[in-house]
């Protein structure tokens, strides 16, 4: 949501990306991943269709799972297809990297983060502002001020 930027506004989408790795190690408890089912209709009559956790795991993936899940916690607005376009799920599973269209559809398979550089850790020294490209544009841009 960007609430930790200075140009951070409720009403607009600031632009902040989630990386979820190891979705294909998604664990829940007691019986969910058999019992949970989750529904899909196209509004035409007799085309309800369930589909239990376990067979979606299997068909999809821990992370269609995981999207699911934020898509029920996030505000029912007009930011929510916005925000859970920034979601990108991980996953390093053989059955699912075969899917071509699947690998298309999230742009990434595998356990390492495919935006290592751009990580911003809070509390911590490691952040984006200490590369030295951006302290090279960051002090160009304040030698102007100091003239």
């Amino acid at each position: 949501m960007g609430k930790h930027k200075p140009i951070y506004d409720p009403s607009t989408d600031c632009g902040d990306y989630v990386v979820a790795t190891g979705c294909h190690e998604l664990h829940t408890t007691g019986k969910k991943r058999f019992q949970k089912k989750y529904y899909s209709h196209t509004t035409r009559p007799g085309s309800l269709k369930e589909i239990t956790m376990d067979k979606m795991m299997a068909k999809w993936g821990g992370g269609e799972v995981l999207r699911r899940a934020v898509r029920g916690m996030l505000p029912k607005n007009r930011l929510r297809d916005d925000r859970m376009a920034r979601l990108k799920c991980r996953f390093a599973s053989a059955a699912h990297v075969q899917t071509t269209w699947l690998t298309r559809l999230t742009g990434f398979e595998g356990q390492v983060h495919p935006y290592k550089d751009n990580i911003l850790r809070l509390g911590q020294t490691t952040s984006i502002s200490y590369l030295p490209e951006v302290q090279a544009t960051l002090q160009q841009q304040a030698a102007p001020l100091s003239q």
